[in-house]
């Protein structure tokens, strides 16, 4: 099983709807979080440690990863999609472009 850790800033919309696709997948496990302290479930190091492959949606979260967690981030595959906070939950445009971008990053060679 692949492990896959989404991340966005509150983890309310675009996360969580990374989540919801990806678990349903064989071969994939998914799980979400928030850089923010306000979000519904904030990142860990248990989180981190957890992950094969994690994926932020926007530059923001890749570096506020870093700067909190770059230890745990030395051997992890750490990919930005570049999704901005402009869908809702579930949002069939954000769904279509998460499969595609995540998709695309798994069928990369080494994984």
């Amino acid at each position: 099983m692949t492990k896959l850790l989404f991340i966005c800033s509150r983890n309310q919309w675009r996360s969580p709807t990374a989540e919801a696709i990806w678990r349903r997948r064989p071969g994939f496990e998914a799980r979400s979080a928030g850089t923010s302290p306000n979000a519904r479930k904030p990142i860990g190091p248990a989180d981190i440690r957890w992950a094969d492959v994690i994926f932020v949606m926007e530059h923001k979260h890749a570096n506020r990863m870093r700067a909190e967690y770059a230890r745990l981030l030395e051997h992890k595959r750490l990919h930005i999609l570049d999704i901005p906070d402009d869908y809702r939950f579930m949002d069939p445009e954000l769904v279509e472009m998460l499969d595609d971008m995540v998709s695309a990053h798994l069928d990369e060679p080494g994984l």
